[in-house]
C-alpha cells in the first residue's frame, strides 16, 4: 500500500488504530511477504505516537496468537497477529484451534509470496523463497477455524475488508479471523481515506421472545431440583452478576461449570458447585437444567440427565457449527446473549406475583444450599495437607499459591488433568481472575499469560498474573520464546510448573476406554509419556530470558512455603518467576536431590 512514505502506505496498519477498531498491540513474526508492512510500522511509530498499535516481537508464531487470545480474552478487544506466508500460518499450530474454541476476537494477517516474476508490479519476486512459499490455497491452513477468511486484492478496500473481518471477529461467536494479501497488493498506492466508525460495529447481543423467557423462569421456579450449566459466559464480566442475582431470586438453583474457560459463578457462593468436566452428581438428580453457553454440559458415557428431566439450551451458538457431531436433548434451544438471558429470568420472576410467591416459600432451600457449600468447601479444605513423608499434592500446593498471591490475581491455567483440583483450591470469584485455555490445544498458558498480563498493564489495572501449567504443557508452550518476550518487554509473571513426570491425561484416557486392558499394569516409561528424569523448567525459562528470570525448584512442603513468598515477590518487583513444582515429592525430577528414575 504505497510506495512512498506517504500516508497511503500504512492504510492497513492504520485502520487498526485503538480509536477506529480497539486493536492496540501487534504481535508479529516479520518475513519476506511484510516490506511495506515493515515500512508502516516504522512510519506509524514516529508519528502516530500513542495512536498506533504497540508492536511485539514474537519469535514463535504459536506464542504470538496466544498472547492476542490472552489479550483478547481479558477484554474483549480484538488482537492482531502478523505472520510470514504459509509457513507461519502453519507456525501458528494449535494456537488457533484454541482461539476458535475459546471465541477470542483475533485478527490474523499473513503475506503471501507474489504472484508476479519479472518486476511487473512492485513486490515482485525478489528472493529464492518466494518460489517455494507460493502454495495452492493458502488460507486453507486455517478457514475450517475461522469465523471468516479473506484476501486483501487491492489497497482501495483494504480498510473495508480489514473492518468487515473484524465484524466477523467480534460478533458473537467471537473467533478468529484471517486475512492474506500478496506483496503487490501490499505496495498499491492509494489515496487516504476514512470510514465511519458507526457502520462497522459488530452484531448487537440477542435476547428472548417474552414467551421463552416465561417458559425458562416457570420451569426454573417450580423444579425441585434447578440446575444452570455453564462454560464461558463468564467472559462478559456482566453475566457473573446477573446470573448470582437469578441464583439469588430462585432459591435453590445451583450453578455448574462445566466447561472451566471462565469464571463464570463465584466459588464463594453457596449456589457454587465448582468446576467438573462434565460429570457431576447434580446432573443426573436435576429436574430442570438450563445450559447456558456451554460446549460440554455432561458426557453421556459417563453421566447424563435422567429421562424425565426438563432441558433448556441457551447459547451464542447452540447448533455448535463447527462440531460435526454435537446433541442434547433439550424441548428447547435459542441464539441469545447469556448476559441478556439471566437479566430478564430475574426480572421476569421478580415482577410476577405468581412466580415472586413461589420463590419466597423456598428459603428453606437457600439454608440447605448453605449447608451443603460449607460441606463441599470442608472436603476441599482437607485435601490440601501435606503428606506424613514431607511431600505436597496438587491441593496443598494450589491452596499455598491461593494464600500467598494478591487476592485479585487473574490466572492463567492450563493444568489439564488437575484442572478440577486446582479450581477446587483457588476458588475464583472475581470476573475475569480465572482464564483457561479455550480450547485443546496444549501450550496456550505461556503467551496466554503474558497477553493478560500485556492487558491489564495497558488499561492502567497493573493486575498480578499467575501460570499454573502442567510439566508437559509447559514444553508445549515455546517456554524460550516465552520468556525471551517477558524480559524484552517487561511482562512479569508468576509460572507454577506441576511436575509429575509427564503426561497423565493419556493414561487417563486409556483407563477410560480400556480399564483393565494391558496398558493399565504398566509404567508411564512402558508408555511413552514419562519425563522422568525431568528437564530443569525453570532452568530453561531463565535461560530464555538471559538469567534475568528467579527460578527455583521445590520438592517439600517446607521449601514450598519457603520459596512461594520470595517467587511473588520478584515478580512484584518486575522480573519473572517460574517455579517447578514437585508433585509428590522430588524422584525423578531435576534439582529434587534425585534426578534419576529409581524403582
Amino acid at each position: 500500500m504505497g510506495g512512498t512514505h506517504g500516508e497511503d502506505l500504512a492504510q492497513l496498519k492504520h485502520t487498526l488504530t485503538p480509536s477506529q477498531a480497539g486493536v492496540t498491540h501487534c504481535f508479529v513474526n516479520l518475513g519476506s511477504d511484510h516490506p511495506s508492512i515493515i515500512e508502516a510500522i516504522v512510519k506509524g511509530q514516529s508519528e502516530k505516537k500513542g495512536q498506533f498499535p504497540r508492536i511485539i516481537t514474537c519469535p514463535n508464531e504459536m506464542v504470538a496468537l496466544s498472547m492476542a487470545d490472552g489479550y483478547a480474552r481479558l477484554t474483549s478487544k480484538p488482537q492482531c497477529v502478523i505472520v510470514h506466508v504459509d509457513v507461519g500460518t502453519q507456525g501458528l499450530g494449535a494456537a488457533v484451534h484454541n482461539a476458535s474454541c475459546g471465541r477470542a476476537p483475533v485478527l490474523i494477517f499473513a503475506g503471501l509470496s507474489p504472484y508476479t516474476i519479472e518486476g511487473e508490479l512492485r513486490g515482485s519476486r525478489t528472493e529464492y523463497i518466494h518460489w517455494i512459499q507460493d502454495v495452492p490455497d493458502q488460507k486453507q491452513i486455517v478457514a475450517q477455524y475461522c469465523r471468516y477468511t479473506g484476501e486483501i486484492k487491492t489497497g482501495k478496500n483494504v480498510k473495508q475488508i480489514v473492518r468487515r473481518a473484524l465484524q466477523f471477529a467480534t460478533s458473537s461467536p467471537c473467533g478468529p479471523v484471517y486475512l492474506l494479501g500478496a506483496r503487490e497488493a501490499m505496495e498499491e498506492e492509494v489515496e487516504p481515506y476514512k470510514l465511519n466508525d458507526k457502520e462497522w460495529e459488530p452484531v448487537g447481543p440477542g435476547a428472548l421472545t417474552e414467551a421463552a423467557v416465561k417458559t425458562i423462569a416457570e420451569a426454573l421456579t417450580e423444579a425441585k431440583e434447578p440446575l444452570i450449566i455453564v462454560g464461558y459466559s463468564g467472559r462478559n464480566h456482566a453475566a457473573v452478576g446477573e446470573l448470582v442475582k437469578l441464583a439469588e431470586t430462585v432459591k435453590g438453583l445451583r450453578v455448574l461449570d462445566t466447561g472451566g474457560s471462565d469464571m463464570c459463578f463465584p466459588a464463594n457462593h453457596r449456589a457454587s458447585l465448582g468446576l467438573r468436566y462434565g460429570v457431576d452428581e447434580s446432573i443426573k438428580t436435576a429436574d430442570v437444567i438450563l445450559v447456558a453457553d456451554c460446549d460440554v454440559p455432561w458426557i453421556p458415557t459417563q453421566c447424563r440427565p435422567k429421562k424425565d428431566a426438563r432441558i433448556f439450551h441457551v447459547d451464542a451458538d447452540p447448533l455448535k457449527q463447527q462440531m460435526p457431531v454435537f446433541y442434547i436433548p433439550a424441548e428447547a434451544r435459542w441464539k441469545a446473549d447469556t448476559t441478556t438471558v439471566f437479566a430478564q429470568l430475574h426480572s421476569h420472576i421478580a415482577q410476577d406475583e405468581a412466580l415472586s410467591k413461589t420463590v419466597a416459600a423456598r428459603e428453606d432451600r437457600w439454608a440447605a444450599l448453605a449447608d451443603a457449600h460449607e460441606k463441599r468447601l470442608s472436603i476441599i479444605r482437607d485435601l490440601a495437607k501435606p503428606g506424613s513423608d514431607g511431600n505436597y499434592n496438587i491441593s496443598y500446593l494450589t491452596a499455598a499459591v491461593r494464600r500467598i498471591v494478591p487476592a485479585d490475581t487473574i490466572f492463567a491455567i492450563e493444568a489439564v488433568t488437575n484442572t478440577a483440583f486446582v479450581a477446587d483450591q483457588l476458588q475464583a470469584s472475581l470476573p475475569g481472575s480465572w482464564i483457561n485455555c479455550g480450547g485443546g490445544g496444549l501450550g496456550w498458558s505461556g503467551g496466554g499469560a503474558l497477553g493478560i498480563k500485556l492487558a491489564t498493564d495497558a488499561v492502567g489495572d497493573r493486575r498480578f498474573v499467575c501460570q499454573i501449567v502442567g510439566d508437559g504443557t509447559f514444553l508445549f508452550s515455546v517456554p524460550g520464546s516465552v520468556y525471551w518476550i517477558a524480559q524484552r518487554y517487561k511482562i512479569p509473571i508468576l509460572t507454577i510448573v506441576l511436575n509429575n513426570q509427564g503426561w497423565n491425561a493419556p493414561r487417563k484416557s486409556l483407563l477410560l476406554v480400556h480399564p483393565d486392558g494391558l496398558g493399565s499394569k504398566v509404567s508411564n516409561e512402558e508408555l511413552n509419556i514419562s519425563f522422568a528424569p525431568t528437564p530443569d523448567y525453570a532452568g530453561i525459562a531463565k535461560a530464555a530470558a538471559g538469567g534475568n528470570l528467579w527460578a527455583e525448584h521445590a520438592s517439600t512442603a517446607e521449601q514450598l512455603n519457603e520459596l512461594l513468598p520470595k517467587a511473588v515477590e520478584a515478580v512484584k518487583s518486575g522480573i519473572s518467576a517460574v517455579l517447578d513444582a514437585h508433585l509428590d515429592g522430588p524422584q525423578g525430577k531435576y534439582g529434587g536431590g534425585k534426578s534419576a528414575l529409581v524403582g
